[in-house]
This record gives structure tokens, C-alpha cells and sequence, in this order.
């Protein structure tokens, strides 16, 4: 796969640095997560760890410290998912790690950054959104705009802070040097919302929210409710794909038909009438293949049985708990990524007993540092030291 032989140390987080870690794994890189030691029943609730390794540690103890230096010490890359500070505390920041390392790539995903008046401040993807400026544009007509933890999180956090190590480990090819990635979810969520503001004086979001072709001010680019209690998503912006799209509804010669950029308001009031009077099945026949830009809206266990992504493969379905994932996109046609459903995601600890011998302990070394509690390891693996 196109990152094998990259290695990536993740200190475990919240959702967006769990992501941007198993980005790394699904296309080949080598994750170890180091988890907290002490944590209750050795569970986590963090369900984006498939293809990575677990090591238990506490890392307020020296001796913990020290085992996260040695691993970053023949790491390519770090993952911190801390507010700013909080590693430079356990002697784990950057300049602690970068000084024995030069060539590691620090990612450092927060809420507003590294630095700034609010960058210490706690927070979650829905703030992060709304400081970005994009939060304004979601949400309905006269209705508080809300999301849910994709943006900010996912797309501004995990997807962008890998975009940026990759640009950092493309870099290091010429200067052999590491550097620091400061991924702000604000900055990142505004940044995946370009759109937003580079089109403020066309007519996509000139308006006010609820308003716009695009945010279903329009009939035309809009969800309704079939006769059976589902949905459809209707996209046909294009006049030659809203000519089907009439076509398809059985309203041509009507005033919907004519007059597509004015009496958005009653149009919608008319198309969502009409979507009533068939099942989603029905109304999915009738637009397939047409270019009318109309889709079923499915739900996620429907997904991957859908003709288009069963074809490519575009989910697998986990064998430890039956839930169908994504499988890594974009695909690569010669080193394409591989969701590793092998195997569980790993358990805090898991690997603690392989991933310290590898680093030059041996096992009475590795029986003191459990004995201790400076790290910690499932029961299985301590039947074996």
C-alpha cells in the first residue's frame, strides 16, 4: 500500500485524530495508539482504530514519558489531539521530541490552534464551526442553523491535519527536516467552506439562509418525502438536467416547468406533492439513467447494497460487529487502501508486550513496568511475558 513503512504514533483522542490515524493505517502505515493505563475495564469508545496496535501507558510517569520518547524517537509522524500545551507539560511537545528526532512530522490537531486569545479554550465541532464563519449557512429557513460532527471534526480536523503531514513528509524529501503541523478545526472548517465565501455575490448564497439554490431555498436542489415514508434528493440544477427532472415528475407545461428561477416557494409546495404520490422504489425506477440528477436517499445500513457501491466495493462489512464501513477513498490504482477488518480494533493495551520489546525491552523489564502500573496490558498478553 502507498504509505507501508510509515510510522505513525497516535496519542489516543476524540474523534478527529482517531480519523486522521486511521487514514494512515487503512493505506499502509504502521499506527500505534498510545492509550491512557488505568483506564476503567480497559474498553474504549473510540471505533476508528482498525489496523492500528494499542500500548497502555501513563505517560505522567517518567518512565512512561520515556517509552513515548523512545517510539517517537523512530517515528515519522506524531499525532497530538491535546489543547495546546498539555504535551509540552509531559516534557512531550515538540521541542522535547524534535531535538532527538529531526525528521518527525509533529500533527497537532485543536479546536482554534496553537496560538490566539481563545487557543486554551475547550470546545467541540459545532463552536469550531460556528467561529469559522460556515455554521451561518446550515439549517432551514427561520430555523437555527445546526449540524452535526462531520465539518469541523472529520473534514477540518482529521482529513486536513493529514493533508498537511503529507505535505510536511513530501517537504522532508528535500530539506530531511520535520516541522510542526498546527491543524485548527476552525481554521479547517473555514477552509473546506471556501465556497461559502468565494461566491457571496452569485446567486448560491447571496441570500439570506433557507433562501438560496442551494440550501433549499429551490425546488430544484432539495429533499422530499416519497409515499412510503423515505426521501429523495433532487440536484437538477443545470437546465438540461431540470428538463428530465420535469420530465421524470410528469410536470411538463406547468408553471414549474417554465419558470425555474422564480416562485421557488409554490414550486416546492407543488414537486413535494407530487413526490407523494410514489414510493421511493418507484420514483428511483423512474429517474435511474435519465440524467435527471435525482437519487434515493439512503439510509446507512442501505448503502452499500445499492447497484453503484456494491460494484465498486465501496463498503465492507465488519465481521466483529456486523456493521458495514467505508472503505478507504480515494482508491489508487496501483497501491490502493485496504480497510484491515482482519481482525478487531485493538483493545487498550493490546499490543503493550510486543510494541516494548520492539523498542529493546525485555520481558522482566516489561513485568516491572506492569507491576508498577507504568503501563498496562490485556490479561492474554501477560500470560505471555
Amino acid at each position: 500500500m502507498a504509505l507501508k513503512g510509515l510510522r505513525v504514533i497516535e496519542i489516543a483522542g476524540l474523534a478527529p485524530v482517531p480519523f486522521c490515524g486511521m487514514l494512515f493505517a487503512d493505506f499502509g502505515a504502521t499506527v500505534i495508539r498510545v492509550d491512557k493505563a488505568k483506564t476503567r475495564n480497559l474498553l474504549t469508545t473510540d471505533k476508528l482504530g482498525r489496523g492500528k496496535q494499542s500500548i497502555a501507558v501513563n505517560m505522567k510517569h517518567p518512565e512512561g514519558r520515556l517509552i513515548v520518547q523512545k517510539l517517537a524517537s523512530k517515528a515519522d509522524v506524531l499525532l497530538d489531539p491535546f489543547r495546546p500545551g498539555v504535551l509540552e507539560k509531559l516534557k512531550l511537545g515538540p521541542a522535547d521530541l524534535m531535538t532527538d528526532n529531526p525528521r518527525l512530522i509533529y500533527g497537532r490537531i485543536s479546536g482554534f490552534g496553537q496560538t490566539g486569545p481563545i487557543s486554551l479554550d475547550a470546545g467541540h465541532d459545532i463552536n469550531y464551526l460556528s467561529l469559522s464563519g460556515v455554521l451561518s449557512r446550515f439549517g432551514k429557513k427561520d430555523e437555527p442553523p445546526f449540524p452535526v460532527n462531520l465539518i469541523a471534526d472529520f473534514a477540518g480536523g482529521g482529513l486536513a491535519c493529514a493533508f498537511g503531514i503529507l505535505m510536511a513528509l513530501f517537504e522532508r524529501q528535500t530539506s530531511g527536516k520535520g516541522q510542526v503541523v498546527d491543524s485548527s478545526m476552525t481554521e479547517g472548517a473555514a477552509y473546506v467552506g471556501s465556497f461559502f465565501f468565494k461566491t457571496r455575490e452569485l446567486p448560491f448564497f447571496n441570500n439570506p439562509t433557507g433562501e438560496n439554490l442551494l440550501d433549499g431555498g429551490s425546488h430544484f436542489y432539495n429533499t422530499y418525502k416519497t409515499k412510503d415514508g423515505k426521501y429523495m434528493a433532487v440536484g437538477a440544477i443545470e437546465r438540461q438536467f431540470y428538463e428530465k427532472f420535469i420530465q421524470g415528475m410528469g410536470l411538463e407545461g406547468t408553471e414549474v416547468h417554465e419558470n425555474q428561477f422564480s416562485d421557488w416557494v409554490q414550486h416546492k409546495e407543488t414537486v413535494g406533492n407530487r413526490f407523494l404520490t410514489k414510493t421511493q422504489k418507484e420514483w428511483t425506477e423512474i429517474f435511474e439513467g435519465t440524467d435527471a440528477c435525482v437519487t434515493p436517499i439512503l439510509e446507512l445500513d442501505e448503502a452499500p447494497y445499492h447497484h453503484q457501491n456494491a460494484n465498486r466495493q465501496s463498503f465492507s462489512q465488519n465481521p466483529y460487529t456486523e456493521y458495514w464501513e467505508p472503505e478507504p477513498a480515494p482508491k489508487l490504482s496501483r497501491t490502493p487502501g485496504k480497510a484491515n477488518l482482519s481482525r478487531p480494533d485493538p483493545e487498550i493495551g493490546e499490543n503493550t508486550v510486543e510494541i516494548l520489546s520492539a523498542i529493546g525491552y525485555n520481558g522482566a523489564a516489561i513485568k516491572d513496568l506492569i507491576e508498577k502500573e507504568i503501563v498496562e496490558a490485556t490479561a492474554l498478553r501477560k500470560i505471555l511475558i
